[in-house]
């Protein structure tokens, strides 16, 4: 039965998106505890692994399931609830929900209904594996999840090569070597590489490597591929009298132009020296 004071300051007819535990239960806030302790009904990505959690804390609120498959059915049950003037939560199995997580699409009905989403921030593994890499550049990209399929992976890392910030990736197990290898491949060899695996749990594990070595350090161990992964490559190496802008609007420029028409709009664009630039781009049209 819930407890009788748990509602006290939660609002009716709003949803709640709750961050839960990446691992290590010990991180679950006490407002989160309280939020699910005092809606009506829990949506879960999968309501077994929450319900693990939930008996963990003696929360006994009924749950339902809301994952990439059944998100359009579930957001109209979430709609249908709200509108009898429940007061619901959102989880994902870990960390915060819809990010690189199901969730977003329902979250953005919601809003679109009318209703109230109220954030309940907490445990998320990009942050936490940025905030231990040890990399200072002053802006990072959030990717999520790369293609899976290579050519298409390939193409997206192309596409991140020339900005100017650190990039963070999540990635699974049975494709963290292959995607390694596309990073290798498609970015500069002396940036750095973080690979933060199984953030919070009992194996957790952060190094930090040249990602020209990454391939090789993960074949070394099996047990290295293993687990839930957040990869952190560090930002582009500064080009000698260019700066991260530059490069940025030479590489998008030669994917789409011929190489002469790229330096010369890329240097009327960004100011930088044409005989540099076109140098530039011989070494990165010699490397595909």
């Amino acid at each position: 039965m819930k407890h009788r004071d748990a509602r006290a300051g939660l609002k009716t007819a709003a949803l709640y998106v709750v961050a839960t535990p990446l691992g290590n239960l010990g991180d679950m806030s006490a407002r989160a505890l309280e939020v699910l302790r005092g809606v009506d009904a829990i949506a879960c990505e999968d309501t077994r692994h929450t319900r693990r959690l939930l008996d963990h804390f003696d929360v006994r609120v009924e749950t339902f399931s809301l994952h990439e498959h059944n998100e359009a059915a579930a957001t109209a049950r979430l709609l249908r609830l709200l509108r009898e003037g429940r007061t619901l939560a959102l989880v994902s199995d870990a960390g915060t929900p819809a990010v690189s997580d199901p969730g977003a699409r329902a979250v953005a009905t919601v809003r679109v209904a009318g209703f109230e989403v109220i954030p309940v921030p907490g445990p998320n593994a990009a942050i936490a594996a940025l905030s231990a890499s040890g990399l200072t550049d002053p802006h990072f990209l959030f990717y999520g999840f790369l293609p899976a399929k290579e050519a298409a992976r390939r193409k997206a890392i192309a596409a991140l090569k020339g900005l100017p910030s650190a990039l963070v990736f999540y990635e699974a197990p049975h494709r963290i070597e292959e995607t390694v290898v596309d990073l290798v491949a498609g970015l500069e060899p002396q940036r750095t590489l973080v690979i933060a695996r199984e953030l919070t749990k009992l194996f957790e594990s952060i190094v930090s490597l040249p990602l020209a070595e990454a391939p090789a350090w993960l074949a070394a161990d099996e047990n290295r591929r293993r687990g839930e992964f957040v990869l952190v490559v560090s930002a582009p190496p500064p080009a000698e009298g260019i700066d991260a802008e530059a490069m940025r609007v030479l590489d998008a420029l030669l994917a789409e132009l011929p190489l002469k028409q790229a330096v010369k709009l890329a240097a009327e664009i960004s100011g930088a020296s044409k005989n540099v630039l076109y140098d530039l781009a011989l070494a990165r049209k010699g490397k595909e």
